[in-house]
């Protein structure tokens, strides 16, 4: 049975590392592909915008200096608007009011327009992509312009062609000639979150909040990301900035899609390695008795495998011919394996990936044991002052530096036994076992005076408000005493903030 479990766990080790580092290899290209095509189609829209604009700056030489020439007029915005097929419509602005349009609405001809991008062309007097707004046909369009001057460099209107975005246009053509297969598609939204283009004509024109793609591309970054869409899926998604408009253009594709490959090759392996895995067990079942004696101390630590002294143990078996000594590296090698394994997930399940304190799993562990075993132990809940004005003056990564610099802080004031846990964005708190309030205060001021004096490199000087309760003085009730804690501190926050209260 040691040989048949030892063989059995290598071949499932085998299949399991493989799948891992081909899930890998297959999630890190389709990132690196959905940010090459991201930045292609960027570079291809940004030419697009770039070229739209030079199509009416020449038109704009064309008729800026003949505007009283209606059939001028007239002709070029046909002209433009027809040739290129680059605009679902074209208009020119005369001293405010509509002089030409293409095609031709004579409901506006001879009045002025208050349409934002009207608006915005007016004031800015100079060329410019608008954001997408709702015209008064009802169209969802962006407008490019480019402004009219005379001889004499005095403004005198603008000439503009509209993008409806959900119509056919070049640009429309241009997005689609992606290919679309398993789910993958690109969008593009605008400055102000609202969404240009999508494969799903319902989805244009809304707006998307609270997803980091949109808001790193809008930003002017490009890069790739793994992330939960709005539908609750995985998704694998490269973004590239669009210079001229402030667009963001986005293609993704769903992890599901992308590893579905990846399993269907993993299933044909283990169909095609299952008769050979069988004729192996025959074989060890047959010849096992005369290779028995030399593997009785294997056996003997087979049932102790994740024992952190095993490898110790097996390395001491005296195996005296090849077949044990190479049973015996693979257990060696396999019990290596599991326990970096096992001691990487229970520092994973029990830590705080970003500053390595106490996640809310691990404190609830050590505070029930201190609960049971009767000990007595103080709560402080620390809280940074004005944590968000860290985040949006400095960036997120300063911010998280902030928590790394605090962290530390704490633990430089800690004793052996005492307890440091992140529990939520900027909170903290720290478990004082065997003090009494009037030490944790102590403690606690001490804390907060070395914060405030410390300064960190990447923000400065903060400041930290703390709550402090203790268990079981205040309550026998261990979450009332969190919420004692939590009541001190919201009274540390408003009566000004960097200060210390104990619970009532």
């Amino acid at each position: 049975m040691l040989a048949l479990s030892a063989a059995l766990s290598t071949l499932v080790g085998s299949f399991y590392s493989t799948y891992q580092v081909q899930k890998q290899q297959l999630t890190d290209f389709t990132l690196t592909s959905n940010l090459a095509y991201a930045q292609k189609l960027a570079s291809t829209t940004d030419k697009f915008l770039e070229s739209a604009a030079q199509q009416l700056a020449y038109s704009a030489k064309v008729i800026e200096h003949a505007t009283d020439d209606l059939s001028l007029l007239n002709n070029e915005a046909i002209r433009l608007h027809q040739q290129t097929n680059s605009f679902n419509s074209v208009v020119i602005n005369i001293n405010g009011t509509i002089a030409a349009t293409s095609p031709r609405f004579e409901t506006i001809i001879g009045k002025a327009i208050n349409s934002p991008g009207a608006i915005e062309a007016l004031k800015e007097k100079r060329p410019l992509v608008s954001q997408p707004y709702m015209s008064a046909a009802g169209n969802l369009i962006v407008f490019i312009s480019h402004p009219l001057f005379d001889s004499n460099g005095t403004y005198l209107g603008y000439i503009g062609g509209s993008l409806y975005l959900k119509k056919k246009n070049i640009l429309n053509a241009l997005l689609e000639q992606h290919y679309y297969e398993q789910g993958t598609y690109l969008y593009v939204v605008s400055a102000d979150k609202r969404i240009l283009y999508h494969p799903e004509p319902s989805r244009i024109g809304t707006q998307i909040i609270n997803n980091t793609v949109i808001d790193a591309v809008l930003s002017g970054k490009k890069g790739k990301q793994q992330l939960i869409n709005s539908e609750n899926l995985p998704m694998l998604a490269g973004y590239a900035p669009v210079a001229m408009s402030g667009w963001g253009i986005i293609a993704q594709r769903p992890l599901k899609a992308t590893l579905s490959s990846l399993d269907t090759l993993t299933v044909e392996v283990v169909k095609r390695t299952i008769p050979m895995a069988l004729l192996t067990f025959i074989f060890i079942g047959l010849f096992a008795h005369f290779i028995a004696r030399p593997l009785k101390r294997l056996a003997d630590n087979a049932n102790a495998l994740d024992n952190p002294k095993s490898l110790e143990k097996l390395k001491s078996v005296r195996s005296w011919y090849f077949e044990s000594h190479q049973l015996k590296m693979a257990m060696q090698k396999g019990v290596s394996l599991l326990q970096s394994q096992i001691g990487q997930l229970r520092h994973d399940a029990q830590t705080d990936p970003l500053t390595g304190a106490h996640n809310r799993r691990s404190l609830d562990n050590i505070v029930t044991r201190l609960i049971l075993e009767q000990t007595p132990f103080a709560i402080l809940e620390i809280d940074i002052d004005f944590f968000k004005r860290v985040n949006d003056t400095f960036g997120h990564d300063v911010g998280d530096e902030v928590l790394k610099s605090l962290t530390m802080i704490i633990k430089s004031l800690c004793r052996k036994n005492d307890i440091v846990a992140r529990t939520g964005g900027e909170e903290f708190i720290l478990i004082l076992p065997g003090e009494n309030e009037q030490s944790a205060f102590d403690i606690a001021q001490r804390l907060r005076a070395t914060v405030a004096d410390t300064k960190i490199h990447t923000a400065g000087y903060i400041t930290v408000s703390i709550g402090i309760a203790t268990w079981p003085n205040y309550s026998e009730d261990i979450e009332q005493a969190y919420k004692g804690a939590d009541k001190a501190l919201y009274q540390a926050k408003e009566t000004g903030r960097n200060r210390c209260c104990i619970a009532k």
